[in-house]
């Protein structure tokens, strides 16, 4: 466990799709102390799942990060969020449709939104998706922690059909592209 007491943490929320694979990827990158699933920028207080699944919130599935930025960076969280989600389809990530799928960047500072808006500005000039760049880039608004049967989802059921089929295969990808930023695995 990372000890955190005498270091200052930053925050930033993201919404990549379903949160049990964006929260997956980020549970394992070094300098991230914590990793909790929710819903951001929705106009009804403390929604369950059930109703943000009828798209009638506004909320965005998301996970909130609680990083060292002595140890990672902004950008490079941002590197990987865009690297391990599909940035180009509106509210759609696969299979999984719907506005709460929305691509989202939820900045807790300002600093945040300038290297987000330059990260996409970046991506969208080298043409790296081949298509336009969707994710909204936006102040944190409202946050909300998911049901706690959604924290720690792929860890605690890795052989569940979703995960093993869509969160797996977004985890080995974090692996092999960014071995630089993994955590060292527990002894």
């Amino acid at each position: 466990m990372e000890d955190s007491k005498d270091r200052r943490l930053e925050s930033i929320v993201l919404g990549g799709g379903c949160f049990w694979c964006t929260e997956a990827v980020f549970d394992r990158v070094r300098g991230v102390v914590d990793v909790e699933s929710g819903y951001a920028n929705g106009h009804v207080p403390a929604p369950t799942y059930e109703q943000i699944c009828t798209g009638q919130t506004g909320h965005a599935e998301v996970v909130k990060l609680s990083f060292d930025p002595a140890v990672i960076g902004v950008r490079e969280i941002l590197e990987i969020f865009f690297a391990t989600h599909d940035p180009t389809t509106p509210n759609r990530q696969g299979n999984d449709v719907g506005t709460q799928y929305r691509s989202g960047i939820y900045f807790t500072d300002p600093a945040q939104e300038a290297v987000a808006k330059e990260l996409i500005a970046q991506m969208a000039q080298d043409g790296l998706f081949g298509a336009p760049i969707v994710t909204e880039v936006l102040p944190l608004q409202s946050y909300w922690p998911a049901e706690d049967y959604h924290q720690d989802y792929y860890l605690n059921h890795p052989q569940q059909g979703y995960c093993a089929f869509v969160v797996g295969p977004k985890v080995a990808k974090f692996r092999k592209t960014f071995t630089r930023y993994l955590k060292p695995e527990p002894a």
